[in-house]
């Protein structure tokens, strides 16, 4: 059974960073596409960022590329999220999601919540003065 949880979530002002982590168990880490989504009270659930299984290629949304990095660490089953110029507008719960694939598709990332098998329970994540 997969498990993914998510550590890291807290308080940071606006203009600060912070990284959030995601551990998974239970499967080949290195056969999964990961994700990171977050969902703001009342709004829709968004996509900020998604790595490859082989972690070579990644994708970030236009509200958060160049601020948010995701990386994957496949000898230790992590993936992080490196949060850069936070700002109020960040504030949501972050969690992360994982996607079986074939070996023939370790190259592939992706950026609809559909896409993904697993989840986490999610970090709060507020950024506030």
């Amino acid at each position: 059974q997969v498990r993914l949880v998510e550590s890291g979530g807290g308080l940071v002002q606006p203009g600060g960073s912070l990284s959030v982590a995601c551990a998974a168990s239970g499967v080949t880490f290195s056969r999964l596409a990961m994700g990171w989504f977050r969902q703001a009270p009342g709004k829709e659930r968004e996509f900020v960022s998604g790595i490859s299984a082989n972690g070579d290629n990644t994708y970030y949304p236009d509200s958060v590329k160049g601020r948010f990095t995701i990386s994957k660490d496949n000898a230790e089953n992590m993936v992080y999220l490196q949060m850069n110029d936070l700002t109020p507008e960040d504030t949501a719960v972050y969690s992360c999601a994982a996607r079986a694939q074939s070996s023939w598709n370790v190259n592939n990332y992706y950026t609809r919540y559909i896409d993904y098998d697993y989840w986490g329970q999610g970090t709060q994540v507020t950024v506030s003065a």
